[in-house]
């Protein structure tokens, strides 16, 4: 193996190992890795000598880096009941915990993290030993996890909640999350796109990438529990990822700039020892000497593709100047003005942060010290390079005003450690300005030997390739649009009587040949995406399910039935099917397997019985006469039988509407019996325990494809004739992604430079 290959593998290593930004989302719910000592002189050396750390702190960091990090939780804000969501953490499980006593010790409650706005984040120190350790906790713990499965709550680390804060995002911003997985930070900026739950199609989009094929499908998990047309999850390599064409307003061919970008780039993790033990062990000063020159690529990068007058966040979970000043500094120095750093020290009021240095020093893992590049000896040129230190120019360095990034310490606030800056671009980067036409991969190696000094600093930008694009993973089926005369549209235009408005053309499936199973939906830009890009980029998923063939539903007018994931996408198109349900109808519903007709209440029931048979929309809204109820609007799947009406909603939605009614459906305890309340419905809702009718169901089990993962449920052929409704729970996919990640290889794909 060449040096450079081994040297890309290493970085790769680097990004993969448990202190990098892999596990950086999730939130610690307690301390492990007992073995593991706490203890790493070369780390506490390095970071004394810097003085990241004011004077007379120092005891207090290493102290809150040795203690766990607190479980934070973010509630999903752009869902029009997270405010119901909210008043029921804080009325009813906070409440109860308060009066919880652990071995003769009172339990803290959750409190709001002061910087995230409207109260729509908390943090507790309670581990998970603990919450199994009283019948109310237990009752909590079980709450987060269902609601987590629902989308409704994030299990998020807190301090990786502030870049999607700090991008400012509009719903028609055009976002870029270049190095997305595991996904909450995308779950963060596709909320923000969808801030307005009455548009439902925003004009802007969220394009989600990741080297990695298999963490692209964790990625998907994570994004389509927000049920999205706005988002789709690609696979590429950030350091080169292709640039990609549009269709303009003018009606010729453009290229795609956009107006944010989430640069959250590998690192060596040093800001989640708290959570991720073992880095204690494993951290050394070569980790960020080996990752600078990739971190500067992505950067680059994203740079290149950043339309002027946008924004783009770079961050990291590492402490590391060699990360994080020296990416910044290099950037702004090779932009030549083009780019300018943001004082976002008002937006984010309550959080506490330490500025950006201006002066800085390097170790290598011996403990050598250096100052200055020129101080470097030449057996060190290539694992140490002049953009790691500050540049010596003091007026270029003031003009740079590295003061205004922002770096978390841990005891300041009981979080991980953190570093973010906020990027605005004033121009074209100058290498765009000075080689405007596109050159081949050979003349663009050419021009970068000519103009950079070092080759981890890309200075021009190549072209997408010529030749068809190399594909590693999994083999995705195809994306197919549906044309406005499709066969398929008109008994589904007649039956749910669409508005003239429904946007036909931004429907697709997932096969060229035979029926079409599922219907999709997608926003009108990334359609735009979709078609000007399909040799430019690997689509692992788009789209958001709106229908299912349902076999029987032919014989009522319609071989499709409505699927609850699109439903609120689809909803302001549909002007008939629907009935206007109460809160005691919504419980029937939820908690009785297909109850009669007769037993809603008389309005819904006279709706219901002017109505022919086939799918349904069942729709609440508030009621302000009834403040007990909920006070959001609501729209369940459901249908409509012979004598006999149901819900297609899936298991944890179910719970999750049954709990805004006031209905309990959890165990007081694991391992005793369940509550009055849930034995009233454990025989109704058994069917929906998981939604593919397994009891327990792995992340990789709910990846799996649509030709593979639904077909021995054959759900259709037993949904349609209301009677015979018994043992079907509409299986939930997640939309456009069918592949299980029992199929993905095991290797990961290495990042590589594109020059």
């Amino acid at each position: 193996m060449g040096k450079r290959s081994r040297l890309r593998k290493k970085e790769h290593q680097n990004n993969s190992k448990p202190g990098g930004r892999d596990n950086r989302d999730n939130a610690g719910w307690g301390a492990g890795y007992a073995d593991i000592i706490k203890e790493n002189k070369l780390f506490e050396a390095y970071y004394q000598e810097l003085g990241l750390v004011p004077e007379g702190e120092f005891d207090q960091f290493m102290a809150a880096m040795r203690e766990p990090l607190p479980a934070t939780i973010r509630i999903t804000g752009y869902k029009s009941h997270a405010k119901e969501i909210l008043h029921c953490l804080k009325n009813k499980y906070f409440k109860e915990i308060q009066e919880v006593e652990i071995d003769g010790q009172k339990i803290e409650a959750p409190q709001p993290l002061s910087w995230y706005p409207d109260e729509l984040a908390w943090h507790t120190n309670m581990s998970r030993k603990i919450l199994r350790k009283s019948p109310l906790l237990e009752k909590f713990h079980q709450f987060l996890v269902s609601e987590t499965e629902s989308g409704n709550i994030s299990r998020q680390e807190a301090v990786s909640m502030i870049p999607p804060l700090l991008m400012k995002i509009e719903p028609h911003h055009k976002i870029l999350d270049m190095c997305a997985a595991p996904g909450s930070k995308t779950a963060q900026l596709i909320e923000m796109l969808h801030s307005d739950m009455d548009v439902p199609f925003p004009e802007g989009f969220v394009i989600a990438n990741d080297v990695d094929n298999k963490r692209c499908y964790l990625l998907v998990h994570q994004a389509k529990r927000l049920n999205s047309p706005c988002i789709m999850v690609v696979n590429h390599d950030a350091s080169c990822i292709p640039r990609l064409q549009i269709d303009t307003e003018d009606g010729q061919k453009g290229t795609l700039f956009y107006d944010r970008i989430l640069c959250d780039v590998p690192c060596s993790g040093d800001g989640t020892m708290r959570k991720n033990i073992d880095v204690w062990k494993k951290w050394t000063t070569s980790n960020s000497l080996h990752l600078h020159g990739l971190q500067i690529r992505i950067a680059v990068r994203g740079v290149e593709q950043l339309a002027v007058g946008g924004r783009m966040v770079y961050s990291t979970c590492s402490l590391n100047p060699i990360e994080d000043e020296a990416v910044i500094a290099t950037l702004l120095e090779k932009s030549e003005g083009a780019l300018e750093l943001a004082d976002a020290s008002v937006d984010l009021p309550g959080l506490k942060w330490m500025p950006g240095i201006t002066k800085w020093k390097l170790m290598t893992k011996e403990g050598q010290w250096y100052k200055d590049w020129s101080e470097v000896p030449v057996n060190r040129h290539t694992q140490i390079r002049p953009t790691m230190f500050p540049p010596t120019d003091t007026e270029k360095l003031a003009n740079m005003k590295l003061e205004r990034c922002m770096r978390i310490l841990p005891h300041h606030q009981n979080t991980g450690g953190f570093f973010v800056a906020v990027l605005v671009k004033k121009a074209p980067m100058p290498w765009n300005r000075r080689f405007p036409k596109v050159y081949t991969h050979m003349e663009c190696n050419t021009i970068r030997k000519s103009v950079c000094m070092y080759s981890d600093s890309v200075l021009c930008s190549r072209p997408p390739p010529n030749k068809k694009m190399k594909r590693h993973g999994f083999k995705e089926d195809p994306f197919v649009f549906l044309t406005e005369d499709d066969p398929v549209f008109p008994p589904i235009e007649s039956f749910y009587d669409l508005s003239p408005d429904f946007p036909k053309i931004n429907v697709l499936t997932r096969t060229h040949e035979g029926k079409k199973r599922h219907l999709y939906m997608v926003s009108k830009e990334l359609r735009n995406v979709m078609l000007n890009n399909s040799e430019r980029m690997k689509v692992i998923n788009t789209g958001v399910k709106v229908w299912s063939r349902n076999s029987d539903g032919e014989e009522f007018g319609c071989a499709f039935r409505l699927a609850q994931e699109g439903i609120y996408t689809l909803f302001p198109y549909i002007r008939s099917r629907m009935i206007t349900v109460s809160v005691e109808d919504i419980k029937i519903l939820l908690t009785q397997e297909n109850p009669y007709l007769s037993k809603l209440e008389e309005d819904a029931h006279q709706q219901a019985k002017k109505m022919g048979m086939g799918s349904i929309v069942l729709k609440y809204r508030p009621d302000k006469s009834n403040p007990d109820g909920p006070q959001c609007p609501i729209e369940l799947c459901g249908w409509r039988g012979k004598t006999s009406i149901r819900a297609f909603v899936p298991r944890n939605e179910r719970f999750h509407y049954l709990r805004m009614l006031g209905v309990e459906v959890f165990r007081d305890k694991q391992g005793q019996g369940p509550r009055e309340e849930e034995k009233e419905v454990k025989e109704e809702v058994k069917e929906g325990e998981t939604e593919n009718g397994n009891k327990d169901v792995s992340p990789k089990q709910e990846l799996r494809g649509e030709n593979r993962g639904d077909e021995h449920l054959k759900g259709d052929e037993r949904e349609g004739g209301g009677e015979n409704l018994t043992k079907f729970q509409p299986q939930h996919d997640l939309t456009a992604s069918y592949h299980t990640t029992n199929h993905t290889h095991t290797h990961h794909q290495p990042y590589t430079s594109c020059f």
